[in-house]
């Protein structure tokens, strides 16, 4: 069987830099934060940095804590069958963790990205995405994935990459991470 590596870090942290390295070198990325995406478009409603949160917030009541990572799971067995190594980027909550526990087992581990508040709100009002918005919106959902349990998830992670720098020089970090725990043949 093959590795499952899942990403966590607060918004703005380089998750998505950290998944564009990984398919570049040729590996599947599954997206959760996409997973939001997708449903809030599914339920045509316009996103706003209050409607994502809320979104995956209602998904999480309604169905619990894990189910994204229940929905995912048989997408990742489907590339497990081709692939020696798969990505999630964007894990949010220890039930998510579990649910990867419970169908990988020691094939799963952690990697979490850390990078100071401050660098993190300036990235993400760079990138312009629906979900992002002013400093208050960014707090409140700062706030909201650490009651899921993101800060947890950093804390236990296997692996920790830091990124305050430059995105070049994040970028070879993350090649360099990828090479030590995967080593291209």
């Amino acid at each position: 069987m093959g590795l499952v590596i899942a990403v966590v870090g607060m918004p703005g942290c380089g998750k998505g830099e950290l998944a564009n390295v990984v398919a570049d070198a040729g590996y599947p990325v599954f997206s959760m934060g996409d997973m939001i995406r997708a449903e809030v478009e599914s339920q045509g409603i316009e996103g706003d940095p209050h409607v994502f949160g809320r979104v995956a917030q209602e998904m999480r009541d309604e169905f619990g804590y894990g189910v994204l990572a229940t929905k995912l799971v048989p997408e990742v067995e489907k590339s497990l069958s081709t692939y020696p190594l798969v990505l999630i980027e964007g894990m949010r909550g220890v039930d998510e963790r579990e649910v990867f526990v419970q169908a990988w087992q020691s094939n799963f581990q952690v990697v979490a990205i850390e990078a100071a508040v401050d660098i993190r709100f300036d990235r993400i009002t760079q990138r312009g995405r629906a979900e992002d918005g002013n400093r208050a919106s960014f707090d409140i959902r700062d706030q909201r994935e650490s009651g899921w349990g993101v800060e947890k998830l950093i804390l236990s992670a296997e692996h920790h990459l830091t990124n305050e720098s430059s995105l070049g020089e994040f970028q070879n970090a993350a090649k360099h991470w990828l090479e030590s725990i995967f080593p291209v043949h």
